[in-house]
């Protein structure tokens, strides 16, 4: 399930996008299927390896053609990105930002290798759900490479707006995850076979593979209330302004974070 609306970011055919923080590569994957020129960055080598284990398979199954589609793969650190300046049209960056210390160099970086009138969706946890995860259990971030902060979105968009560029959009997503998430939080995020949650993880796979009508009309309902993500669309300037230095650690007020445990 994407949690990027790609007609808003205006994903199309020849385009060269970058999925950052790409996990097992979802975003990825729908993007190389509309024709866009796709490289898949993560830190993790695990995630990169099923990537690309995934565009293989993608090939054999006749749904991408190397000879047409341009895709890879890269492990690699989000604050000194292996790209030149201006190097793809589009960039998602989902749900990783919360998990760096120094969010806004990556901002930087992001905003230094997309190119001038190129687009940019950034993804990360929900402010309102995410203190609700916070509060219930310390194992859903207190961990490594867990959740750091916490973000309002008018922190993230003044932090967007520093690294150059222009927010241009936003709304929330996944309002059927964060009810799961609370009750994973409640009896323990590792606690996946207990029953309820269980049935609720059934009750999501359903929703992913069938798109039902009922579950898509209460994710629609839910997603302005509790939509566990905050996806935020933004462009680079054709005529981009240098990045702007913060002016201390409380620039744009305090990140959320302490509610349960540490940041």
């Amino acid at each position: 399930m994407l949690t990027v609306d790609y007609r808003r970011l205006g994903v199309e055919a020849g385009d060269r996008l970058l999925d950052l923080g790409c996990g097992f590569g979802r975003h990825a994957f729908e993007a190389a299927r509309l024709g866009a020129g796709v490289v898949a960055l993560d830190a993790g080598r695990e995630e990169v390896r099923g990537v690309l284990a995934t565009f293989a398979a993608m090939v054999e199954a006749g749904e991408l053609d190397l000879a047409r589609d341009r895709v890879g793969v890269a492990q690699g650190d989000a604050l000194a990105l292996p790209f030149a300046d201006g190097s793809f049209d589009r960039i998602i960056a989902s749900e990783v930002l919360e998990h760096i210390p120094d969010d806004e160099q990556a901002m930087t970086e992001l905003a230094r290798v997309l190119r001038p009138g190129g687009t940019m969706a950034v993804t990360v946890p929900r402010a309102g759900p995410e203190l609700v995860n916070w509060a219930l259990s310390d194992e859903y971030h207190d961990v490594p490479g867990g959740h750091v902060r916490i973000y309002r979105r008018g922190q993230l968009v003044r932090r967007l707006e520093r690294a150059g560029l222009e927010v241009t959009g936003y709304h929330h997503a996944h309002g059927l995850h964060a009810p799961y998430w609370w009750l994973r939080c409640l009896v323990g995020p590792s606690n996946d076979r207990h029953p309820l949650v269980a049935a609720y993880h059934r009750l999501l796979v359903w929703d992913i593979t069938s798109a039902p009508r009922i579950t898509r009309g209460a994710d629609l309902l839910l997603n302005p209330l509790v939509g566990k993500s905050l996806v935020v669309y933004t462009t680079k300037p054709s005529t981009a302004p240098r990045p702007k230095a913060a002016t201390g650690p409380g620039s744009d007020g305090r990140d959320l974070a302490g509610v349960g445990g540490r940041a």
